[in-house]
């Protein structure tokens, strides 16, 4: 019996050595031997990150709690909500994690307000909701943001919406923190008496809410407690005795009140999108006080001085280069002020400070420091009284852009990035800021059709970029799509550096909007390029000189649209694939003609078609519910995955498994289960990468390294970029179940 248990205890080592040694023969380490790529501990668990850009979104609001020292929170349009950490001079996003139930999380990230209790510095409210078309409601926190309890308020609110930018529509009575007042876009005021749990409408305040604005402020009087104003856009400003119950319209009040404050003597101040541009009311009347002598249409921004009533700060708004104006008695005067910029992001054009500003707002502990936010940044100036005010960014801890598009290239780059409003970026460092936008060179190329004129710092830059393409058989040679959205201008432009540089078409096809493109597997001058509804087009000369492609369906508007139709064959450079409305088509001469090869599968509103690099005919595309389909015969027929319940989005990055050419990333559900899924075996076993929370549901793009293996970036619609590397050395193959996520 001992005989038997000591072979038997050998057996099993030995087994467990082979094991090993099998495991470590099939997978393929790579340490990221690039040093700034990576944050990693010995002990840490893997995480996602956030890919280093700074800030580039809409700041809307900024709150600095009138009592507690250097608490200051800020919402955003699309990337929720952040507080201040002094100690770390940066911002950390505190409704990544609302509670979940029936609300609607594809919206939590719209910012429509704040409200500070200035009795509890602890308490914490915020409006969520990016838009009017789905009910958004108000969260509570008493523990400053670090967790949330949902009232019963469902209304629709618009974070992304029209006068995002303008307004303070949730307020906490300063002398009963049980009070509460919400103004909505499109139901009216709202009123809750138990601390912001429950709420009901306010029905005497009866108002035709206006282009969705609605009550665009509520205001506590802070000497008289049952005082309090509201305003309603295009119809002027009311008045509330007995603590918003029933209400008063202001006689010869502005009509278009961006912003209302009232100051600690009871005065109130407004700016407005009309004449007056700023006004103030005392006594029972109304008095212009705009600065004199200076035309604006719209002053929005208004800080009142904490201690000094007489002390003010107002900005011009919905419009760049805004000037700022400081008065210290009352605005019977105004000194506009000067500015120099202590940049710490230098992709972002000095040019655009406050741009569209949205609010600036007085330190009440320290006067003298001013916070101010507009379409791309935070601002913080040590000194306002100074001549020339100096002001540096403040966007430490802020990822908030929109992603169209993610690149990773086998060489060269480790990220390439399409955004909104940005235009892109060249990711080598992960964890600091590019340096420069994408931009691109203008000599030598005839752009006059394309009509770029105006700001010189817009004229080389793309608003948005669309797509990014690299080629298969030279990766430094790319191809990027996009424009500027704004002036209905659209091109495309490539690069031969990898991204570094790029330079235009030589003939762009006129009043296109271009969308997705394919570059053929050995042939980088010719692409394919999808069209806002319109026909496709090709191009075999590398852009100058262009055809329609025939057999395809026109494409899918744009550009708010994130699917991804088209791909290149992994090998064969005459095969080009593309996928709509449950239908796979198939082209065999270089994308000039398609043939339709596949017409039952199933309709979905969300896809992504994509190929396996360095494999010919092998296709996989995400349907969104309707689960993942794979095909290895160039499109010809398709095999569903049946574990894959769900795949909203899927990718395909450099190998983790030796016998398999490439490893395939999921974002959906697998045997019911939500999240990230990854399989190193061509779709036989899938692993859990992570939690569905633990990256935003507003996750648009999913794209691998194919420089790394398991490297993975999900590009969100206003969060930015995440990243994770996960750990191949941890991976178990004997258990799919189990998450694989520890740092080395």
């Amino acid at each position: 019996m001992v005989f038997n248990k000591w072979y038997l205890t050998v057996g099993v080592a030995i087994l467990t050595i082979a094991l090993h040694f099998w495991r470590s023969d099939n997978l393929i380490t790579s340490s990221l031997t690039a040093p700034s790529l990576l944050r990693s501990s010995p002990t840490q668990p893997s995480t996602w990150q956030s890919v280093k850009i700074g800030g580039g979104g809409y700041i809307t609001g900024i709150y600095p709690h009138p009592t507690a020292k250097d608490l200051v929170y800020i919402r955003t349009d699309n990337g929720g909500f952040y507080r201040w950490q002094t100690d770390l001079q940066q911002w950390l996003p505190i409704s990544n994690d609302l509670p979940r139930g029936d609300w609607d999380y594809d919206h939590n990230s719209g910012g429509e307000a704040i409200a500070l209790d200035p009795q509890n510095p602890d308490l914490i409210y915020i409006a969520v909701g990016k838009y009017t078309d789905t009910a958004g409601t108000i969260f509570k926190s008493s523990d400053r943001g670090a967790t949330w309890q949902r009232s019963d308020l469902a209304v629709g609110m618009g974070g992304d919406e029209d006068k995002r930018w303008a307004g303070d529509r949730l307020a906490v009575s300063p002398f009963n923190s049980q009070l509460l007042l919400f103004g909505s876009r499109r139901d009216g005021l709202w009123r809750s008496l138990d601390g912001g749990n429950t709420w009901t409408q306010v029905t005497q305040l009866a108002v035709k809410p206006e282009n969705h604005v609605g009550v665009l402020n509520v205001a506590f009087d802070p000497k008289q407690e049952n005082l309090v104003y509201a305003s309603v856009y295009r119809d002027g400003v009311y008045q509330s005795r007995d603590s918003g119950a029933t209400w008063e319209k202001l006689k010869n009040s502005p009509r278009k009140a961006m912003q209302l404050k009232v100051a600690k003597d009871g005065v109130v101040y407004v700016t407005s999108s009309d004449a007056p541009q700023v006004s103030k009311y005392i006594d029972d009347r109304w008095f212009d006080i705009s600065p004199k002598g200076f035309i604006s249409e719209v002053f929005n921004a208004l800080s009142l001085h904490p201690q000094d009533p007489q002390t003010l700060l107002v900005s011009e708004g919905e419009k760049g280069r805004a000037k700022i104006f400081y008065s210290d008695n009352g605005g019977n005067s105004w000194q506009k002020k000067k500015h120099r910029l202590n940049q710490n992001i230098t992709w972002l054009a000095k040019e655009f400070f406050n741009d569209h500003p949205s609010a600036i707002a007085f330190n009440p502990q320290n006067p003298q420091q001013v916070w101010l936010t507009d379409w791309f940044s935070v601002w913080q100036t040590e000194d306002i009284q100074a001549a020339t005010v100096e002001w540096q960014n403040q966007v430490a801890g802020i990822e908030q852009t929109v992603l169209f598009s993610l690149l990773t290239p086998p060489e060269g780059a480790t990220l390439l990035s399409g955004i909104a409003d940005q235009d892109g970026f060249y990711h080598h460092d992960l964890n600091a800021p590019p340096s420069t936008r994408f931009g691109f060179q203008r000599q030598g190329y005839s752009l006059s059709n394309l009509n770029l004129t105006g700001d010189r710092y817009l004229d080389n830059y793309f608003q948005d970029t669309f797509h990014l393409a690299y080629c298969p058989s030279d990766p430094q040679n790319l191809v990027r799509l996009g424009g500027q959205r704004w002036r209905n201008n659209y091109l495309g432009v490539t690069s031969g550096d990898g991204g570094k540089s790029w330079q235009p078409w030589k003939n762009i096809p006129q009043d296109t909007l271009f969308m997705r493109t394919a570059i053929a597997a050995n042939n980088c001058d010719l692409y394919v390029v999808t069209t806002s509804e319109n026909q496709p087009l090709v191009t075999q000369d590398g852009g100058q000189t262009w055809q329609k492609v025939t057999g395809l369906p026109n494409g899918k508007p744009g550009p708010w649209n994130w699917n991804q139709p088209l791909a290149a064959d992994g090998v064969n450079g005459d095969r080009f694939y593309y996928y709509q409305d449950g239908k796979v088509y198939r082209s065999s001469d270089g994308g000039q003609s398609f043939q339709e090869v596949v017409s039952n599968l199933p309709q979905s509103e969300r896809y992504v078609l994509t190929t396996t690099p360095a494999v010919e005919g092998e296709i996989w595309l995400s349907l969104a519910e309707n689960g993942l389909y794979h095909s290895v015969d160039g499109g010809i027929s398709f095999s569903q995955i049946q574990s894959i319940n769900s795949a909203y989005l899927v990718t395909v990055g450099k190998p983790i498994n030796k016998k398999y050419t490439a490893a395939v990333y999921v974002y959906g559900e697998h045997d019911n289960r939500s999240g990230l899924f990854f399989t190193s075996d061509g779709g036989n076993n899938w692993q859990k990468v992570n939690n569905l929370a633990e990256i935003p549901r507003s996750t648009k793009v999913l794209t691998a390294s194919k420089q790394y293996p398991g490297l993975v970036f999900a590009g969100t619609d206003g969060r930015g970029i995440y990243y994770q590397q996960i750990d191949i050395a941890q991976l178990s193959h004997s258990d799919k179940n189990q998450p694989c996520l520890t740092y080395k």
